[in-house]
């Protein structure tokens, strides 16, 4: 029998919270470091101090819904990989040159070694390194007109 009750599993692994904990601490401490610092000189009340202590905290737990994905390296379904996109090479690619990729620029390699790639000729992204775009040649070329204009995204 369904209850109509299910568990949500989150977007984010403990890892990832252990992760942007560990590099809050030091924002962390530095603000401890200051209040105690300014209540050595100054009378602070000790709910002041505690306050700013728990409004800083509750900072951190409010931003990291929205920004937990900039802590995430190990995710390999990204969406916005480059793998398998097509566009053309805008020069020669002996072994490396630039491409034309979604309407954008990138700087590409010819992958493994492979026949360099002609101005204006069809590649298949295969990977990236930084980057830099690993393509290989796609059967075809451009017509000299379209060569110059931006792909449409796919």
């Amino acid at each position: 029998m369904k209850t109509g009750l299910s568990i949500q599993r989150l977007p984010w692994t403990p890892r990832v919270v252990i992760r942007y904990a560990l590099l809050q601490l030091p924002a962390q401490v530095l603000v401890v470091l200051t209040l105690l610092m300014v209540r050595w000189w100054v009378d602070l009340p000790s709910w002041f101090f505690w306050g700013v202590i728990v409004c800083w905290v509750l900072k951190d737990v409010i931003l990291f819904p929205f920004v937990w994905r900039a802590y995430d390296r190990d995710r390999s379904d990204r969406g916005d990989s480059m793998e398998g996109q097509r566009g053309h090479a805008v020069e020669p690619l002996a072994p490396s040159g630039y491409v034309r990729v979604r309407g954008e620029l990138w700087r590409a390699e010819v992958t493994g070694g492979r026949v360099p790639v002609q101005a204006g000729q069809r590649v298949l992204v295969r990977g990236t390194r930084g980057l830099t775009l690993l393509v290989e040649a796609e059967d075809g070329r451009l017509p000299a007109a379209a060569s110059n204009q931006p792909d449409a995204p796919r």
